[in-house]
């Protein structure tokens, strides 16, 4: 890979993985737009371990002292606080991904990669991401979330495995649809992406380990680096201004982009 290369598929990662318009799907669609060799999915993964160590560095003290919460609420039957439920919440909420990332790994890597399966995806689901942002209450804060919530909110993150959906977008949509208020929604949507990065990344670093041909580990380095900074920049002014300027904007991207790739296409 070049360096020109290894800079754009980074910050595309970095800027578009928690923004509800599909890292993954950009990802597989820059070499076609740049004229690229397909980067394959070790870089893809490495560019999501630079986001999960974003993610990770924004919510710190939020992490902090949900675990701490978490462990003080040992064992389950002891009174629960607000973070020690929400602890709950991600491990209840990242159990349904594992399993399904598990069982269809193999689509996950070869058949879902085609172009017009992500044109449509990125259409169809942003259009429910309108449809949700426009019927939703939006009333309920985070600390309000249940058990419940969290394993309907983590089963969406299943749809996400087919690029294009977004796993972003579909767990801030089904948020919504739960009643949660944008930045409610958003929020757990990040957390939510803590363990689902870190467990993909750490499947597909284990066949890269026991693979028999050579890793370009500077390359992935320096495309960790790039899109952790990038992801930073995005979750801090998606935060920001979520609540003023409401979902329509990415809905709106997304409707072009899926256009622009069946123009592309066909």
């Amino acid at each position: 890979m070049s360096d020109i290369q290894i800079l754009v598929l980074a910050i595309v990662q970095g800027l578009t993985e928690f923004l509800p318009i599909s890292s993954s799907g950009h990802l597989i669609l820059a070499p076609h737009l740049f004229g690229f060799d397909d980067q394959g999915l070790a870089f893809d993964v490495a560019v999501h371990l630079g986001s999960l160590i974003a993610v990770v560095a924004y919510f710190r003290r939020d992490i902090l002292q949900i675990t701490l919460a978490w462990f003080a609420a040992l064992p389950p039957g002891k009174q629960q606080t607000p973070n020690s439920r929400l602890g709950w919440a991600v491990i209840i909420g990242t159990l349904p991904v594992v399993a399904g990332g598990l069982l269809l790994k193999s689509l996950v890597e070869n058949e879902f990669r085609a172009p017009w399966i992500i044109g449509t995806t990125t259409i169809v689901f942003g259009l429910v991401l309108a449809w949700v942002d426009l019927r939703a209450r939006r009333q309920r804060e985070l600390d309000s979330l249940t058990l419940g919530d969290a394993l309907l909110i983590g089963a969406s993150q299943i749809l996400a495995l087919v690029p294009g959906t977004s796993r972003s977008g579909i767990t801030m949509t089904t948020g919504l649809w739960l009643g949660l208020t944008r930045e409610a929604a958003s929020r757990f949507s990040f957390l939510l992406s803590i363990p689902t990065i870190l467990a993909s990344s750490l499947l597909v670093t284990k066949d890269l380990l026991e693979a028999q041909v050579p890793v370009d580990w500077a390359s992935l380095g320096l495309g960790v680096v790039l899109s952790g900074a990038a992801a930073f920049l995005a979750i801090a002014l998606f935060l920001r201004f979520i609540e003023r300027i409401g979902m329509w904007p990415f809905v709106i991207y997304r409707l072009l982009l899926g256009g622009i790739i069946f123009i592309a296409i066909y």
